[in-house]
């Protein structure tokens, strides 16, 4: 499997990102060696398109895979896009703070240690849908990880769509999310423009 193995607070300072949207609160005190350099246009279109590729934790293939499904849908592409990755599984129990950065989310799914609806579900990627009720095995709730994890995300703010239980380790998703609610700082219009090309 392909894993992107850049060091986390290198690529947040190369594409000017706070690492607090990935739930890291180290900061970087280096600072970019750009010397006013103006960017491109397709520049600044490559850039939006890493950052999302970044945050979320998605190659190349699967991302352009999301675009073209978001053009196939109803409605703006851009929002489209960022609502099939703010619903994927690994970003659903981040948000709802099951796990301290998507990635430790995407762990978690991957050694089988959540539920969907009831049934085991070991991809990250998998999209989840209004209503779907998603929790950590029972026989994990009771282990010392989950209550270091939920201590470090009680200050966490839920979003509205998602209805988070923390102490049953249960998360039920009320709603798809809206543009306003994905609070990423990311501006799809110039990845749609990126690939429209």
């Amino acid at each position: 499997m392909a894993v992107d193995r850049v060091p986390v607070l290198k690529r947040c300072r190369s594409l000017d990102l706070d690492p607090i949207y990935l739930g890291i609160d180290k900061k970087s005190n280096r600072k970019p060696q750009r010397a006013n350099r103006k960017m491109s246009e397709y520049a600044l279109q490559l850039r939006e398109k890493q950052k999302a590729k970044f945050i979320y934790g998605v190659l190349e293939k699967p991302f352009r895979n999301y675009f073209a499904k978001a053009e196939r849908m109803k409605g703006t592409t851009g929002e489209n896009l960022m609502r099939l990755l703010e619903m994927r599984l690994d970003n659903v129990l981040f948000r709802a703070g099951l796990g301290r950065t998507r990635r430790e989310c995407r762990q978690i799914v991957d050694h089988k240690h959540v539920l969907v609806n009831g049934k085991c579900v070991n991809i990250p990627s998998y999209q989840v849908k209004v209503g779907d009720v998603i929790e950590i095995k029972e026989k994990h709730k009771g282990s010392e990880r989950y209550k270091e994890v939920v201590e470090m995300t009680a200050g966490r703010l839920t979003p509205a769509w998602l209805e988070s239980d923390l102490e049953n380790l249960k998360v039920t998703v009320k709603e798809a999310p809206t543009r306003e609610a994905i609070d990423v700082p990311v501006d799809e219009m110039l990845i749609v423009e990126l690939y429209s090309k």
